[in-house]
């Protein structure tokens, strides 16, 4: 039975309740509930059978004792989820799995154990501090209780698809886990082995429970919360029905995170999700209010980068929707839903594929987005590049252009791939440690005309900008923070730019001033080597941009990849904080370029901040184009736009971006 389409317009209603709180859902009304979600253009809600308190919201027959004490709907689930279904918006299944306060505290036997022995807790809390973050095991009879218990929901409650949350992987060495260890040959004393089976694991029970969940309904869609998304979880993408990427921007993920993680798992041809939330801080900032600005961002974000949106939300505990927050939420998604038809099936250009490193380092049991991939990301967005972060099993010959970015080795294998790459006329940049062999005692990368001597002796150094990379730089010397690698170069080269050495690095011995030593004013050693078609940075420019952002290294970096890429797929005079995505409608023979310009601050300590839009003008716009241009119109208004059409390239001007602009490039037949 083939399942249903992903809407493009979710909530995830959490509600994680004390079972001290008296007068749950006590104001509750089952109709009102659905017609504010209707009233504010959602089509889909994650709905709570159980949270990581460990109560339930529906009247369980099976487990009546775990019903939340305070619940003055004992049926809150099956009013809420029929209620929606007749309003026409779908409903997901909630369940949590690793975190249940109330069976840790009935079965601390099926809690996981850490390597020392200790009761293992997800945020390091102890254990009479607040909150329910012991994890539990998967490999004990807990699983049994999960599937009984969840089972009776799926059984009983209508619903479209199940959300499995707090399914994250997690090194465990519990008695059955440390069983099963042996079993396999594994050792629970080495780490290695235990994250090893920490993975085997996750897969397992990805695996069993999709199946669980499908043999009560084979047209229910599942997913897996388990934060961030990624490498690790390729072996198991067939059992996702979709991908959703948990990433509040405004706190720990940042607002790459999101972008990452989508331009990568996007690959897989799965629909994916956005989940942001409605909070100014984290889960569950209760009676916050998100600036709008910064709502919209987020979600039109997620459209620019081909998914589709979720907005998390609470419930507050006496059973109502925050009718202010759903207004506002209902203007976001009334907007999303007028731009619907020019993103269903929309599928995003690229020219640019970026080594993700979570292929080489994220071995353990959470994958995890190293500075390098921000960096790179934060880059060419800057610079209004198009690209996905791809790993090597990916197909190359579908891009103009590979980055290798500061941490990626390279094996036997993967140089012959790289090599069949450049033979038919691709173009690599790499930089530092990228294209050395796993021992770095030599390049497994050829083609980048470098000899590896180890690492620069001096750090800081600093590059003069000779030539095309002078572009919009100083005539001066620039400081390149970090340490690199010392290279010879070794055959045929276009440009070699050298490095300038400090006079001396600084010791207690030998120091100048408040932070470096400056430049000893003689060029000495390659500092970024250039062939036709490859470029060799000797510096982490992509980890350093990602930590300090310095101006001269984007510039550089642009200069270069102009060289490499002269006529880029997208090209505009706006400002760098400008964001443009360019995606194709098959179907409808018509691109879609969205542009954003919302301006994230760090106003504060802890929070990176959209609270204003700042409108741009008079944006003037050159994009590659698939063919004989009909028109182009803005969208959803349908407003034409004059163009001019030369050859591939299509030269067009937007008047007013306010947040977030549309355009359609319509072809002729």
């Amino acid at each position: 039975m083939k399942e249903k389409e992903i809407p493009f317009r979710q909530i995830h209603l959490d509600f994680h309740t004390s079972e001290k709180i008296q007068g749950v859902c006590g104001e509750f009304d089952a109709e009102e509930f659905a017609q504010t979600l209707e009233d504010a253009h959602v089509n889909s809600i994650t709905l709570f059978s159980c949270g990581h308190h460990g109560n339930l919201y529906y009247n369980s027959k099976k487990f009546p004792e775990m019903i939340h004490p305070g619940l003055a709907h004992r049926d809150l689930l099956r009013e809420q989820s029929e209620a929606c279904r007749r309003h026409g918006i779908q409903v997901n299944l909630y369940t949590t799995i690793r975190w249940n306060k109330r069976i840790a505290d009935m079965h601390p036997e099926w809690i996981c154990i850490d390597e020392n022995g200790a009761l293992q807790d997800y945020k390091g809390k102890g254990y009479f501090e607040a909150g329910f973050y012991k994890n539990l095991c998967v490999n004990t009879p807990y699983r049994d209780f999960l599937k009984e218990q969840f089972g009776e929901v799926l059984e009983t409650i209508p619903g479209d698809g199940v959300w499995y949350d707090a399914a994250f992987m997690n090194e465990c060495c519990c008695p059955t886990c440390q069983k099963l260890m042996r079993e396999q040959g594994l050792n629970p004393a080495v780490k290695e082995d235990r994250q090893e089976f920490a993975r085997w694991t996750y897969y397992d029970m990805v695996r069993d429970l999709t199946a669980f969940a499908k043999s009560y309904n084979a047209s229910f869609h599942v997913c897996y919360n388990k934060g961030h998304v990624g490498y690790l979880d390729k072996p198991v993408i067939d059992d996702y029905s979709y991908f959703s990427f948990e990433s509040l921007p405004g706190v720990e993920w940042g607002y790459m995170d999101f972008p990452v993680s989508a331009k990568y798992m996007r690959n897989f041809g799965k629909e994916c999700l956005g989940l942001t939330s409605r909070f100014h801080t984290e889960w569950v900032d209760f009676h916050a209010f998100r600036n709008e600005a910064a709502m919209e961002y987020e979600v039109f974000s997620m459209l620019a980068q081909g998914c589709k949106c979720t907005i998390g939300d609470q419930m507050d505990y006496w059973g109502k929707l925050n009718k202010d927050m759903y207004r506002q939420i209902g203007r976001v998604y009334a907007s999303v839903e007028a731009k619907e038809p020019w993103c269903k099936e929309a599928v995003p250009l690229s020219e640019i594929g970026v080594f993700t490193a979570e292929e080489f380092y994220a071995t353990g049991v959470a994958g995890q987005i190293v500075g390098a991939s921000e960096g790179t990301a934060r880059i060419l967005t800057e610079l209004g590049y198009q690209f996905d972060f791809i790993d090597s099993t990916l197909d190359f010959d579908k891009y103009r252009l590979l980055i290798l970015p500061d941490v990626i080795p390279v094996d036997e294998k993967l140089e012959e791939k790289l090599t069949a790459y450049l033979e038919k006329g691709g173009k690599i940049l790499a930089s530092y440690h990228s294209g050395l062999r796993t021992d770095r005692k030599e390049f497994g990368l050829h083609q980048l005309m470098v000899t590896y001597k180890g690492e620069a002796p001096y750090s800081p150094d600093f590059i003069w900008p000779k030539e095309h990379l002078a572009a919009g730089l100083a005539d001066a010397e620039h400081v390149m923070y970090d340490k690199g690698t010392l290279v010879e170069v070794s055959g045929e080269t276009e440009f070699v730019q050298k490095v300038i050495p400090p006079v001396f690095n600084r010791t207690y011995e030998h120091f100048c001033s408040h932070l470096h030593s400056p430049s000893g004013r003689k060029e000495e050693y390659p500092g970024i080597v250039e062939t036709k078609q490859t470029a060799y940075f000797i510096h982490p420019v992509f980890t350093t941009y990602q930590n300090w952002a310095p101006a001269w290294y984007k510039k550089l970096i642009a200069n270069e990849l102009k060289r490499l890429l002269p006529k880029p797929m997208v090209s505009h005079n706006g400002p760098f904080t400008t964001q443009v995505n360019l995606l194709r409608q098959e179907k409808e023979n018509r691109d879609i370029l969205h542009v954003l310009h919302y301006v994230p601050v760090k106003k504060c300590k802890n929070l990176e901040i959209v609270e204003d839009v700042i409108p741009l003008e008079n944006l003037k716009m050159e994009v590659e184009t698939a063919g004989k241009v009909e028109k182009i119109y803005s969208v959803p208004d349908q407003k034409e736009i004059p163009f001019i059409q030369k050859e591939n390239q299509v030269f067009f001007e937007i008047d007013k971006v306010n947040g977030h602009f549309m355009a359609a490039i319509s072809y002729k037949k």
